[in-house]
């Protein structure tokens, strides 16, 4: 979404939904912003990734120097909606006439601060271009940052959360005091893992004492250690060892759970009909095949197939260990769709 470029741009309020872009590096800028409620995240493309700049949040604001810089009034950064947001956007028409009502000498403090400002990002700017840049197999979520964040997130609800109706609450503000002065996590990256446990419904959102939804619930602290202990090992192993289940085969699993849910179960195993789901996915024009369940039978969740000679198709599906296992793999899922996501180019 490109700023408007009109001379007469008006000020107003707008509502921004998660992922929605309010502007891209480049566009003609012709507003400032200030975030009413919700949040905003602000990065930089660069080769097929992004760099991640801030994190903004309730009553900060954004846009405002391409007003107080001569040189330039193009954006210097891309920003988006982390969660649903509201802003304030304030034309530059509109602030040129308050500013111009201005006392001269308290003109001239605002445009010498935001003169100073303006350098330090422009050191800023050249320190990163000496840097090392993005190769083409840029991840949003590196191995090393998801172990960090799985062990700052076990650390932190084992010695901080309070134990309430027999599940655990952790205050955001705690978890990311932690976050920065002791694991170093980059605060961008840590929201984005944030809304994806809420989404894959690992964690839960409650609100503080102050209306806010800043309270984090989960059953047990001891999930994040099981993660943490998964990733840890994955990163360490050489390719053809690693554990991978594709997206199709996790909807395969989806569907074998579903179809032995009460089915008791002997040593752990249970027998599944596998053409009763293929059928299934045929009947709705899904395209997987029983070739899409190769992934769950070289991770051990199930075992050979057997014909039957009316063409029936069955396996013994390890179930106790797929329960075990499949939260993990889901949410391995879901990290790779989003590096996947971030890895190509931002649209407006």
């Amino acid at each position: 979404m490109a700023e408007a470029t009109g001379t007469q741009k008006k000020s107003g309020i707008k509502t921004l939904q998660p992922g929605e872009i309010l502007f891209n590096e480049g566009d003609n800028a012709v507003s400032m912003y200030i975030i009413q409620k919700g949040q905003l995240r602000l990065f930089r493309p660069k080769g097929k990734g992004f760099i991640e700049l801030a994190v903004l949040r309730s009553g900060e604001v954004l846009g405002e120097m391409s007003y107080f810089d001569p040189d330039s009034k193009k954006r210097s950064a891309s920003a988006a909606a982390i969660t649903q947001t509201d802003i304030i956007e304030i034309s530059f028409v509109a602030l040129e006439k308050t500013m111009t009502a201005l006392n001269p000498w308290f003109k001239t403090l605002i445009n010498t601060l935001a003169e100073r400002l303006r350098k330090s990002n422009e050191r800023v700017k050249a320190l990163e271009n000496n840097s090392i840049g993005f190769s083409g197999e840029f991840k949003f979520f590196q191995s090393a940052d998801i172990v960090k964040i799985l062990s700052l997130l076990f650390f932190t609800f084992r010695s901080l959360s309070e134990n309430k109706d027999g599940k655990w609450m952790l205050h955001l503000s705690k978890l990311k005091m932690y976050a920065v002065e002791i694991f170093n996590v980059n605060e961008a990256k840590l929201e984005e893992f944030i809304q994806l446990l809420i989404a894959e419904k690992i964690t839960e959102v409650a609100l503080d004492d102050e209306g806010s939804p800043k309270n984090l619930i989960i059953k047990e602290p001891e999930t994040f250690r099981i993660f943490q202990v998964f990733f840890n090992a994955q990163r360490s192993m050489k390719d053809d060892k690693k554990l991978i289940i594709s997206n199709k085969c996790e909807k395969f699993l989806i569907k074998a759970l579903e179809q032995v849910e009460g089915v008791e179960a002997e040593n752990g195993v249970v027998e599944v009909d596998l053409s009763k789901i293929v059928n299934y996915f045929k009947e709705y024009n899904i395209p997987i095949s029983l070739d899409d369940f190769q992934g769950a039978r070289n991770a051990k969740f199930c075992g050979e197939y057997k014909m039957e000679d009316s063409g029936r198709i069955t396996g013994m599906l390890n179930v106790d260990y797929l329960k075990k296992m499949f939260p993990v793999v889901r949410f391995m899922n879901a990290l790779n769709r989003v590096n996947d996501a971030k890895a190509q180019p931002t649209r407006s």
